[in-house]
């Protein structure tokens, strides 16, 4: 009788979820996948020895990638990351000024639903006053990962808005929409050059 025997690798699924497949070019399932290799005996694993790496697997074009890819957001992730920074962004930005301002609630809830919260009103704009500012920086932050540099330039601009709704910018307006836009990934230069901007379209 012939024994049969050598090294083979053999994966197990330790996650499951959804994330953006770089090949299928959208958001799939998947499944994260550990490997392992065995001393197999007539093909059937009877040792194990050495983990030889973690890998997430596509459930749709079965492509396996780097544990890494599931850093990239999701479309779904995105979608709902853009409209809670904007909420964040525009509650930081009327606390320093214009919170009581019809004009200013009025076009911080229409930049809201620019970015796809269709339903967000007043009401809506008085509770995300109330929240812990720590809260709302880390909403804004959340959305400058997901925002190439144009979109970034967009998204100040409209917080810019909601700050000059009821008047001239204040210090305190300037200072916040420039750590909004540190919050975004942005230098100082670079913001300076948007809020001026966007003062000068204002007038």
């Amino acid at each position: 009788m012939f024994l049969i025997f050598g090294l083979s690798v053999f994966f197990r699924t330790v996650g499951e979820g959804t994330f953006h497949c770089p090949r299928c070019g959208g958001d799939r399932s998947y499944r994260q996948r550990v490997g392992r290799r065995w001393f197999t005996l007539f093909f059937l694993p009877v040792v194990p020895l050495n983990q030889v790496g973690e890998v997430v697997e596509c459930r749709t074009c079965r492509t396996r990638f780097d544990v890494g890819a599931l850093r990239q957001p999701t479309a779904g992730q995105m979608a709902a990351a853009l409209p809670a920074g904007m909420r964040a962004a525009a509650a930081l930005v009327l606390r320093a000024g214009g919170a009581g301002h019809p004009a200013a609630r009025a076009r911080a809830a229409e930049a809201v639903q620019g970015y796809g919260e269709a339903r967000y009103d007043d009401a809506a704009v008085e509770a995300d006053l109330r929240l812990a500012e720590p809260f709302l920086e880390q909403e804004v932050a959340g959305a400058g990962a997901q925002l190439a540099m144009e979109a970034k330039e967009w998204f100040l601009a409209q917080a810019a808005r909601v700050a000059l709704a009821d008047g001239p910018l204040s210090d305190a307006e300037r200072a916040v929409l420039h750590r909004v836009a540190d919050l975004l990934g942005m230098s100082r230069a670079h913001a300076l050059g948007v809020i001026v901007t966007t003062e000068g379209a204002a007038r």
